[in-house]
């Protein structure tokens, strides 16, 4: 066994469907913050109500298209996940061509829906592929700082001690 397999984590399966609520969940959040952002910006007569009816785009928005296309990008990562019953980059990269094909077919085109899987599947299989720009982070700092340093040469004869 190599030194990557030894310190490999076991897999642990998830569940696909409470990961995607999750993401799904927190993507609604975050158009909600935004629409309420845009109703104290803005100059208008609705009152607090304004984050519903007037910005409430911003809520439906974030909600549904990126909620759709973040809980698709998570269910189907996990899911292929669990399936292959392994953590790597094809599991991103099969989540992004799911999330990006979403967002084509929201444009009603099948070429924009092959494209987006091609290029989100790509980027994240990519992203996921190059250790997420951290690097491995289960070496210690120490195994880091061998492997980076070239180790001194053996000398061809010892030298002779003088004992």
């Amino acid at each position: 066994m190599s030194e990557a397999t030894d310190r490999a984590p076991a897999f642990e399966p998830k569940s696909a469907v409470e990961v995607a609520a999750k993401v799904g969940l927190q993507a609604g959040v975050v158009g909600l913050v935004l629409s309420s952002i845009q109703n104290a910006l803005g100059k208008h007569s609705h009152g607090a109500m304004g984050v519903l009816t007037r910005t409430g785009g911003t809520i439906g928005f974030f909600g549904a298209s990126t909620s759709a296309m973040g809980g698709t990008f998570a269910f189907t990562e996990t899911f292929v996940a669990n399936q292959r019953q392994k953590y790597d980059a094809v599991n991103g990269a099969a989540g992004g061509c799911a999330a990006g094909f979403l967002a084509g077919v929201r444009s009603r085109s099948l070429p924009m829906a092959l494209a987006g899987c091609a290029l989100l599947g790509g980027a994240i299989g990519t992203f996921d592929y190059s250790g997420q720009l951290a690097g491995d982070m289960s070496a210690t700092r120490e195994e880091r700082r061998l492997k980076f340093f070239k180790t001194p040469p053996k000398p061809l004869v010892e030298p002779a001690s003088s004992d």
